[in-house]
């Protein structure tokens, strides 16, 4: 008997990734395609990402694709409005879009303090609600059409099972969850001008959904019956993975954003400006997206006219003994769509501090990749204050050593490196696995860490740098 596969998807901000997995987390094949509509983060073409599912699965091998018998998606944060027909009504809205935020604080007046606290926000950051307000306010007639309010990966599982429903981690980041009680909140759903028949039913993350229609099935290549479980953001199924269930540990999700995120049993008393959302493995978690760390790093390797981040880190890495701890005086705010986790200031724009005439390409890049890792800090001492938790960087910074021991630099922390490039694909699939009634219990355990130790000058350097650098960006106090 062939032994069971699922069939992950990981629906990021400027990929898709389509990946068989096996049952001890070996990813058996992969395939992914680049998103230009949606890179952003602000909004992004639903029928194109659909597109886009169907051909990174698609490329993978018919023999495995046929031995699949689950599958689990994991998306970035987002809203999409779909009509009666489940056919997208406007754009997609991405994890940086803000539109609507000032409708619904104006709607929630005196209320506002008691739903954040209820909805597990800081702050109104964006979200589906404010996101059909903002859609009522400036197009009426398009929001009549609106028959059900979905996350990017929810309009996936919808396209393939031909059933709306959502997993709760990702109703948390919609705003619109009473997030400890596990249900929509009636007060946020009223703000929003929104009907309880408008959203989906909230699931765990490995329920299942249903199975994949016969249309689709034969669309992809996959054989009837294979299940299709609720599935969680990317963030949050890349933690699953890398965390289990340990409350000792923090996770980074490092990509266009850091995932921060630490497990905690109360969903009351959380440290100052952190996200609660459940997780997805149960009961709930602490942190939060930083906003585009990552994705700053990226830009700057753009316009300097590199190719890609890897190339930034050989020079970053060729430089760092000449240049060192500071990047020479230059400052970076990599704020590229507001600040998030854990300032919250929406309105908060990218910068370039100190610039001289002797800053040189290497210069820039050495410091955007500081002021991610200096947000990344603040993240990291609002979740461990005391310096107890293990910190376990995965995703894209854990791909370069280079930007890794800078990381345990600024941090001045050890760092864990969980070495699987593909943590987000492997959580999703844990998810498919659990969710079909497969033993995950050594699934993805021979995966290699590495631990990288803050050289002693270098954090020295940065204790101090790290406070100018909050001082340079009116973030000390």
């Amino acid at each position: 008997m062939t032994a069971p596969l699922v069939l992950s998807i990981d629906i990021g901000s400027s990929t898709v990734r389509s990946a068989i997995v096996d049952g001890a987390g070996t990813v058996v094949a992969s395939a992914r395609v680049a998103r230009f509509d949606a890179v952003s983060g602000v909004e992004f073409v639903p029928e194109t990402l659909w597109s886009d599912v169907v051909t990174t699965a698609l490329s993978l091998p018919d023999e495995a694709r046929e031995a699949v018998v689950a599958m689990g998606i994991a998306g970035h944060v987002g809203t999409v409005f779909v009509d009666e027909e489940g056919v997208s009504v406007g754009p997609g809205r991405g994890w940086a879009d803000s539109a609507g935020v000032d409708l619904i604080r104006e709607a929630a007046g005196d209320e506002l303090s008691s739903l954040l606290r209820e909805t597990g926000r800081p702050i109104v950051s964006g979200g589906a609600g404010a996101a059909f307000l903002a859609l009522r306010h400036v197009d009426p007639a398009m929001a009549e059409r609106v028959s059900q309010v979905l996350t990017p990966k929810d309009f996936i599982v919808a396209r393939l099972t031909g059933r709306s429903s959502t997993d709760r981690t990702s109703a948390a980041y919609s705003g619109l969850s009473a997030v400890a009680d596990g249900e929509w909140s009636a007060k946020m759903i009223a703000l929003a001008g929104l009907t309880p028949a408008q959203l989906p039913d909230q699931r765990t993350a490995t329920d299942v959904v249903g199975t994949v229609t016969s249309d689709i099935a034969r669309e992809l290549g996959l054989a009837d019956g294979v299940v299709v479980v609720a599935g969680a953001t990317d963030g949050s199924a890349g933690a699953a993975f890398v965390l289990r269930n340990r409350d000792d540990l923090i996770a980074d999700i490092a990509g266009t954003t850091d995932v921060l995120l630490r497990i905690t049993p109360d969903p009351v008393t959380v440290p100052a400006g952190a996200v609660v959302n459940p997780y997805p493995l149960g009961g709930f978690s602490v942190g939060g997206p930083t906003g585009a760390t990552g994705g700053a790093l990226t830009r700057w390797s753009s316009l300097l006219g590199l190719e890609s981040v890897t190339d930034a880190a050989k020079l970053i890495e060729s430089a760092n003994e000449r240049i060192g701890p500071g990047a020479g005086g230059l400052v970076i705010d990599p704020s590229l769509s507001g600040a998030r986790f854990p300032y919250w200031r929406a309105g908060r724009a990218g910068a370039v501090y100190g610039q001289r005439d002797e800053h040189r390409v290497e210069h820039f890049l050495l410091a955007a990749a500081e002021g991610a890792a200096h947000v990344v800090r603040d993240g990291v001492d609002a979740l461990d204050p005391g310096g107890t938790a293990t910190l376990i960087l995965a995703g894209g910074a854990a791909r370069s050593l280079t930007l890794a021991q800078l990381r345990a630099n600024v941090l001045g922390r050890t760092i864990e490196v969980c070495e699987e490039p593909d943590v987000t694909i492997l959580g999703a699939a844990l998810l498919a696995f659990d969710g079909a009634g497969v033993d995950v219990t050594q699934f993805g355990r021979k995966g290699r860490r590495s631990v990288i130790q803050p050289h002693p000058a270098s954090a020295d350097a940065y204790e101090s740098l790290h406070l100018t650098w909050r001082t340079e960006l009116g973030l000390a106090g």
